[in-house]
């Protein structure tokens, strides 16, 4: 079974949809997420792990993504039924969120993997998967905001084939005051300039990252989880300043070089996205027209 929920989260949960089931689906790095069903759906409930020596930051970025949720929802960037509740319990926050039933960018694309994904079927449905991505970022771009940790984990492909992003709490948006400061997210989808200027700065320092970084990261995804091979290469057990180095060095693979099959269409697409000159890539709305 794992951990449970804690009680205070799930009182208030039962106390507005009824009884309710839990299944525990991740603990780790001071975070725990539970699928909490009831009878009118499901929903994600994410709460810090007590035990954890990072109980406070990660209850601070639980309090971030929940200001987050709701001026996103007050902007007009995300359907505000996307956040259902929050609130504190004994030893930290909680935060529940509308579930999205969708498999993770990486093992929905794993049938377009390999030579065998060279068929018409899987065409159509990659820049399809593109644009439904893209028109989600151009959303939140529009509203002044960025995602700010666009990658495979935080993207679902549902069965229409249409991509859904989750996973608010590191977003920048018009006004940086009143949260803890944006570092890069994942390293290896993170964007030469946002490498470039962690590298430059101290760890105090909040690096306000732009729509171009969410695009960088898009493109990153996609090149990854088509060919299997992450955008830059290192050593798994590299140092992240290492990592960062590389990234913002901009050593890329060529992606003709690591392609399981020829798609110069899309090739294009993740070119363009991953283009050195930020101000050179494409703009959410433009990629998702372009699709």
């Amino acid at each position: 079974m794992g951990a449970p929920p804690p009680a205070e989260a799930l009182k208030a949960l039962e106390d507005r949809f009824g009884p309710l089931s839990h299944q525990l689906l991740s603990d780790r790095r001071g975070s725990r997420a539970w699928k909490i069903e009831s009878r009118t759906g499901a929903m994600v409930l994410k709460a810090n792990d007590p035990e954890s020596g990072r109980t406070g930051d990660k209850a601070r970025e639980l309090e971030q993504e929940n200001r987050c949720l709701l001026r996103l929802g007050e902007a007009g960037a995300i359907e505000p039924s996307y956040r259902i509740d929050a609130g504190r319990w004994g030893n930290g926050g909680w935060l529940a969120v509308r579930w999205i039933d969708g498999a993770p960018l990486w093992r929905a694309l794993s049938v377009a993997r390999g030579p065998e994904g060279d068929r018409p079927s899987v065409r159509p449905w990659l820049l399809g998967l593109a644009r439904a991505w893209a028109q989600r970022l151009a959303r939140l771009h529009t509203a002044g905001w960025v995602h700010a940790d666009v990658q495979p984990t935080n993207t679902l492909v549902t069965s229409a084939g249409t991509a859904e992003i989750i996973d608010y709490a590191l977003a920048c948006g018009p006004d940086a005051s009143n949260r803890l400061p944006y570092r890069g997210a994942l390293t290896h989808t993170t964007a030469p300039e946002i490498a470039d200027a962690v590298l430059s700065t101290d760890d105090g320092t909040h690096i306000q990252a732009g729509p171009a970084a969410d695009v960088w990261g898009l493109g990153a995804s996609l090149f990854w989880c088509w060919t299997g091979h992450r955008p830059v290469p290192y050593e798994d057990d590299a140092d992240r300043q290492d990592k960062l180095r590389a990234i913002a060095d901009r050593r890329v693979l060529r992606l003709s070089a690591v392609r399981p099959w020829y798609f110069p269409e899309f090739e294009r697409l993740i070119t363009s996205c991953m283009n050195a000159d930020p101000d050179a890539r494409p703009t959410a709305v433009g990629l998702a027209e372009a699709c």
